[in-house]
């Protein structure tokens, strides 16, 4: 199944070719030992069903198709965040930041963004299976791993399943290398009282999931992921 979402979700590295970012960290030796220097707040959330009832995913959870959902991240310290949809189809998307190239312009301390953009909400649609969200943050940028998302996306079409299976490899490799790492505290943050689902599609009446989001702070790194099943 695909996320579906009106406008459709941009292209995120133009241009042909290989992306080959340079100062490729070799290891997790590299990255700085400091704690608590990977903090941001983070909130997953889901309208259900007809009546569009409102729920904070926090966990590996059962949706339905039509079931709407919604992220947001805001920094609370300089570190680079990445969200990555992995589709039951085998596909691989970088939902967060929608181009790597974000981190060296709109992206900054206090601001929340939305995934997708605005008041918009991604849609399931009619393709059925499993759903997986990879969440990253790290202290510094995870250069290898956008290069080869970059890959991914330049790719002609016959190539893409093998460059998607290097994608999830790579975020494999990135887990185990920063295992070692802790997560400091997530702490549930409510601000402006409670979110309430929505009776109609309506734009204006959807739930801002801003208010109610986790601060994650961690040691250097941290990752989460979730898994929907989609029925």
């Amino acid at each position: 199944m695909r996320l579906l979402f009106i406008p459709t979700l941009a292209v995120f590295f133009s241009g042909a070719g290989v992306y080959q970012p340079a100062g490729i960290p070799e290891s997790a030796a590299e990255f700085r030992q400091d704690d608590e220097n990977v903090v941001f707040r983070w909130g997953f959330g889901a309208l259900l069903g007809k009546e569009k009832t409102f729920v904070s995913i926090t966990r590996d959870t059962t949706l339905r198709t039509g079931d709407e959902i919604k992220m947001v991240v805001e920094l609370r310290k300089d570190c680079f965040v990445y969200v990555i949809h992995h589709s039951p189809k085998g596909e691989v998307t970088l939902l967060f930041p929608e181009d790597v190239r974000q981190f060296a312009g709109d992206y900054k301390v206090g601001k929340n963004y939305y995934i997708p953009k605005g008041r918009g909400w991604f849609e399931l649609d009619a393709q059925l299976g499993r759903e997986t969200f990879y969440l990253l943050a790290s202290h510094q940028r995870l250069l290898e791993l956008e290069a080869m998302i970059g890959n991914y996306q330049s790719a002609e079409e016959s190539g893409k399943a093998e460059l998607a299976d290097k994608v999830l490899a790579e975020i494999r490799t990135v887990k185990r290398k920063f295992r070692t790492f802790t997560t400091l505290a997530e702490r549930p943050v409510t601000i402006g009282g409670n979110i309430r689902g929505v009776e109609k599609a309506e734009e204006a009446r959807r739930p801002d999931i801003a208010a109610v989001t986790t601060e994650i702070s961690a040691s250097n790194f941290f990752s989460k992921t979730f898994t929907i099943d989609h029925q």
